[in-house]
């Protein structure tokens, strides 16, 4: 009865190019469900998808591989959706380029078209690089909470309460870090792992609150772009930053990872780089 297992079974990929493969989704349905406002949002930032398995012909027929770095940037009408960006992507593997930059020029065209703004396209990937931040998974808590995402748990650490006038209460300055964020694709229900970095300057978050509220997103369905932007406004609601900036750097699906950054205007500059993980 192995006709029955869903094992080995078909799956129809795209012989032959095509951008109508790409599925945009509207930001503002996230965004209207958080109350922001698109005139005034809280944050800058982008989408930076690194693509692992991208290829195509070149004029004599001789497959070509090649890694990518795609940027969308927030402000942009449409997120794209991973799926549809990667069957997108898999529609080039049959096609014929004259050279390399004829591919990234096309593939800049496509994905501005379905964004609504101009997407940047790079070969190579960012580099591996060594993690200063401060890990929160450690902590030795009891959890039970595992959605929907439960803002109730961030507060400010009672014990880091600011005693001498002469200390501003918005004197920490750190980043923390948590591999344990777990949620799940609304369209396809598999789920999505990320290593999330929250930096701020302001009052001392308490970490054991900041852990169990990313760790009740695990049965939480949203695309990785919405939960980063509701990590962001949650945190920046209920802790009171000075300065906030929230990365999700999510694990390979499909040949492709995303990493959603959203900051406070002027205050960090989006240096790209990789975890192991991915």
């Amino acid at each position: 009865m192995t006709h029955t297992l869903p094992l080995g079974r078909e799956v129809a990929y795209p012989r032959h190019y095509d951008p109508s493969l790409l599925f945009p989704i509207p930001r503002a349905l996230g965004r209207d469900a958080l109350g922001l406002v698109p005139s005034d949002l809280p944050f800058v930032g982008s989408d930076r998808w690194q693509a692992y398995e991208l290829s195509w012909f070149d004029r004599r027929g001789k497959p070509v591989v090649a890694t990518a770095t795609i940027t969308v940037p927030f402000a942009s009408a449409n997120l794209i959706e991973s799926k549809s960006l990667k069957l997108y992507l898999y529609s080039l593997n049959a096609t014929h380029f004259d050279h390399g930059d004829a591919v990234r020029v096309c593939i800049a065209a496509d994905l501005s078209h379905a964004a609504g703004a101009q997407v940047e396209v790079a070969f190579g990937l960012p580099p591996i690089a060594m993690d200063t931040a401060a890990s929160i998974d450690a902590q030795n808590l009891d959890v039970d909470d595992y959605g929907p995402p439960n803002a109730s748990h961030l507060r400010i650490d009672n014990d880091d309460a600011v005693e001498d006038d002469a200390v501003e209460a918005d004197a920490i300055n750190e980043v923390l870090r948590s591999d344990l964020l777990k949620s799940n694709c609304p369209v396809t229900g598999q789920p999505d792992w990320a290593s999330v970095r929250i930096g701020y300057r302001g009052p001392r978050i308490d970490r054991a609150g900041l852990l169990r509220y990313l760790v009740s997103f695990r049965d939480h369905a949203e695309f990785h772009e919405q939960c980063v932007e509701r990590i962001f406004v949650d945190v920046l609601a209920r802790c009171r930053p000075a300065a906030l900036s929230v990365e999700a750097r999510y694990t390979r699906r499909g040949g492709l990872d995303i990493n959603p950054l959203r900051t406070t205007p002027g205050w960090i500059k989006d240096i790209a780089t990789r975890d192991e993980r991915q």
